[in-house]
């Protein structure tokens, strides 16, 4: 139902939307965030333009139906002249694949360098499927008061590990496990995933049964 809204709300002459992914920002009993990052794929001019966003599509149900409430598309904010090297590095790199609005994220200086030497690190062993990193993801943790450490740029989720889509039920338990030790690692306090680890840094839910999130302290 949220990739049947988000299709419709970027409907254009033209254009085909590629959804990317689908995953949930928050589950509760009567409430969910789904977001959906994508690419806009245009053709204006004879020239074929490729853009996108993430949209955070919220949800109630009522009964057994779910029906969509709201829709904010993500604002990434204006490209920056002063990127890091570790920025630079990110967007050049072949094995981490940045949606749309991801990138744009990166690009306007707003994202940590922590999270992105994180993702670095990581793409030396593994190739990486971002969904969402700043913007795109609610403010605060789902259901709660609490400040995520997405809008903050401290954070980034993987949807994808070496092609694998971690909701994908034939995706090998010990690589999804694996990753979530390696993200840890690199100096997550707080790495989510479908399964619980030992240790106070790993946490599961219903949230986190479609991704790997990885947060880090400023």
């Amino acid at each position: 139902m949220a990739v049947l809204a988000v299709e419709k709300l970027l409907s254009r002459p033209n254009s085909v939307v590629e959804v990317i992914d689908a995953q949930y920002g928050g589950l509760l009993a009567s409430t969910a965030s789904v977001l959906v990052p994508c690419r806009q794929h245009t053709v204006a001019n004879g020239k074929l333009i490729t853009g996108g966003t993430t949209v955070d599509v919220r949800l109630a149900r009522s009964a057994n139906t779910w029906r969509v409430t709201a829709m904010y598309p993500a604002k990434p904010g204006k490209a920056t002249t002063q990127l890091s090297a570790a920025a630079r590095q990110v967007l050049a790199s072949e094995r981490i694949i940045l949606p749309p609005a991801s990138a744009a994220d990166i690009r306007s200086g707003t994202i940590e360098d922590t999270v992105l030497t994180a993702m670095l690190t990581l793409s030396e062993t593994y190739r990486l499927g971002i969904s969402v990193i700043r913007s795109g993801h609610p403010l605060n943790v789902f259901g709660t008061n609490r400040p995520s450490d997405h809008p903050r740029g401290r954070a980034f989720d993987t949807w994808q590990i070496n092609g694998r889509a971690v909701v994908d039920p034939s995706t090998p338990r010990t690589l999804i496990t694996n990753y979530m030790r390696a993200t840890a690692a690199t100096g997550s306090h707080n790495v989510g995933g479908p399964y619980q680890l030992p240790g106070a840094t790993y946490f599961s839910d219903q949230t986190h049964h479609d991704h790997i999130h990885a947060g880090y302290r400023p």
